[in-house]
């Protein structure tokens, strides 16, 4: 975490990672600061680099590699440099973009981008400059799973035998993806600590929108 005596300079960013389903859309929504939703960074159906799942099921979304990481680290930058950046509009359901938007900072000193693919570019933030934080939302993985699967059904983004299987697989894998995280320079803690931490920040930068 950036030391708050030293957030004057802005603006920077507050990556957000954590399993699929952690809370990461709820907490960044809480904050009131600019919110870069990193998931739209997909690549698309038909991508002859997407990974495959084991016997041939499907794509495996979980894997960093269905991710443009270069493409999201521009639009970090972009968005750091010039307060404004057009960022894409990706429909998880159709796996494919459907547009774009310009997201700007409106003079925030601070904005989040969230992601589960987010700690996969701490480091390269870190060395440009632009990191503020890096947390990893962490919680009981019986309630991921539940809160996960709801949500991916209720917005129909799969179908819900590939819903399942993917939830079943998360769940017994969701410590290792924590510690991957770790490992990449994320801060793993629950929600309230999470929050905690990004109210120091705001206050340190002058952030004008209440938690």
């Amino acid at each position: 975490m950036t030391d708050p005596s030293d957030i004057a300079r802005p603006p920077r960013v507050i990556l957000l990672t954590g399993p699929s389903g952690s809370g990461k859309s709820r907490l960044s929504a809480r904050t009131g600061l600019p919110v870069m939703r990193l998931d739209d960074f997909y690549k698309e159906a038909g991508d002859p680099t997407l990974p495959q799942l084991p016997h041939g099921i499907g794509v495996d979304w979980d894997s960093v590699r269905s991710w443009d990481a270069d493409a999201a680290l521009a639009a970090v930058r972009d968005l750091c440099a010039k307060g404004t950046t057009t960022v894409p509009l990706y429909d998880i359901s159709l796996s494919a973009r459907v547009g774009t938007e310009t997201l700007t900072l409106d003079g925030a000193a601070l904005f989040i981008a969230e992601g589960i693919f987010a700690a996969d570019i701490v480091s390269r933030c870190h060395e440009l400059g632009l990191l503020a934080d890096a947390i990893c939302l962490r919680g009981r993985p019986t309630t991921t799973f539940r809160r996960r699967l709801l949500r991916d059904l209720r917005e129909g983004r799969k179908s819900a035998l590939f819903l399942l299987r993917r939830g079943w697989r998360l769940l017994r894998a969701e410590g290792a993806i924590v510690q991957r995280h770790r490992e990449l320079g994320a801060h793993p803690c629950a929600r309230d600590e999470a929050a905690e931490r990004i109210g120091r920040l705001r206050a340190a930068s002058g952030a004008r929108t209440p938690m």
